[in-house]
């Protein structure tokens, strides 16, 4: 079982607390304010501060929605990753390059090459 949870400590603490085994931080506010540096920056702090406090807490971490060929650079650096969920830019992208070009790039890109 997984908890698709805002990186809040309040419903971080909840998830171990019911004995979830993964939680899947909720990238969507950081994908939005990807644009605005100072929004951006909380918001990444929300999600690095929410994965360190997930894993101290003995949960493994996931992440998704939002997700895109731009972001995913800074989104590596979040500690602690067991899986991210990047479904929908992967199929954006596929209409136009084919789904092996689209799944290549991003595993390049989350790779850091």
């Amino acid at each position: 079982m997984s908890l698709f949870i805002a990186p809040d400590p309040g419903q971080i603490k909840t998830a171990a607390h019911v004995g979830a085994p993964f939680v899947e931080l909720h990238t969507g506010a950081y994908a939005h304010a990807y644009f605005e540096l100072r929004h951006r920056a909380r918001e990444f702090k929300r999600l690095y501060d929410g994965a360190e406090l997930a894993s101290t807490l003995g949960l493994m971490v996931n992440a998704g929605h939002g997700i895109n060929y731009v972001n995913i650079a800074e989104v590596r650096m979040i500690p602690h990753l067991h899986e991210l969920n990047i479904g929908h830019a992967i199929l954006s992208r596929a209409v136009f390059t084919g789904i092996e070009e689209a799944v290549r790039e991003m595993k390049a890109r989350m790779n850091g090459s």
